[in-house]
């Protein structure tokens, strides 16, 4: 699979609406750095302790959901505080407070990949554990996932996007698959759980969980396939099992299986 999101290359203005959300927050723009740019075109910029996320219209993202879903699990996990939200027909963007520690694919991290994955692990298990299944408002359906995966597809979306262990499927083949999902473990998700999304401290503690855009209650396997998966992304291979050993659950190849291939196509 090929992973596009990461660091921006070159320059990248800083939207003006979000600069005169800076403003009334009383947050400089003088030092606004881009941090990070996502694969639908919604970037992020870092302005001195605070970080800036900003969606395009275009992305079809709405940031201000993401801020609703972070205010939510706030109180029961380490997650960034929003202190400013708004949205216009050009896009949607948030400010939040930034967290200590830094990203599980920092240098730090890349010289220490199996220090990193357990901790990873580590990390995930603590959210799932820490966030209330039953008062959570949201879900990370599999029936709302596989309707998107039906609508890709039906809008031409290709294979070619799959990933290499999921191209000798036919479509009918995998959206068969799709249909008959495993038993639910059910906790609160974070819905994104590949490894950027994670913060340590430079000693293997958890710092904290950004992007939970589509956080809502779903197996926890969902999260755990995936973010087992980004190991090889971001590390290279042999180290999943290590990001299993810190969550502290044995690979499960059925739910494995089929969580990576409704991430692929949805």
């Amino acid at each position: 699979m090929t992973v596009i999101a990461g660091p921006p290359s070159g320059r990248v203005a800083l939207p003006p609406h979000v600069t005169s959300l800076l403003t009334l927050l009383g947050v400089a723009t003088d030092d606004v750095v881009p941090v990070w740019q996502g694969t639908t075109g919604v970037l992020t910029f870092r302005a001195g302790a605070h970080h800036v996320k900003w969606a395009p219209a275009s992305s079809g993202i709405d940031v201000t959901v993401e801020a609703d879903r972070i205010s939510w699990a706030a109180p029961h996990v380490a997650v960034p505080e929003v202190v400013g939200q708004a949205s216009s027909p050009e896009g949607s963007w948030m400010v939040t407070r930034t967290l200590p520690g830094s990203s599980a694919v920092a240098e730090r991290w890349l010289a220490d990949p199996e220090a990193a994955a357990r901790a990873v692990g580590r990390g995930l298990r603590t959210f799932h554990d820490s966030l209330p299944v039953e008062a959570c408002p949201t879900e990370w359906s599999i029936a709302a996932r596989v309707a998107n995966a039906r609508t890709r597809v039906d809008r031409g979306d290709s294979r070619a996007l799959w990933a290499p262990e999921h191209r000798g499927y036919s479509i009918g083949e995998a959206l068969s698959l799709l249909a008959s999902p495993p038993p639910l473990d059910l906790v609160v998700c974070h819905g994104d759980a590949c490894l950027p999304n994670t913060l340590l401290h430079d000693d293997g503690a958890l710092a904290g969980h950004v992007d939970l855009g589509t956080l809502g209650v779903a197996d926890r396997w969902a999260d755990l396939a995936v973010a087992a998966w980004s190991t090889g992304w971001n590390y290279g291979e042999g180290y999943e099992d290590a990001l299993y050993a810190g969550y502290g659950l044995a690979p499960d190849p059925a739910k494995i299986s089929y969580y990576r291939l409704l991430w692929d196509l949805s």
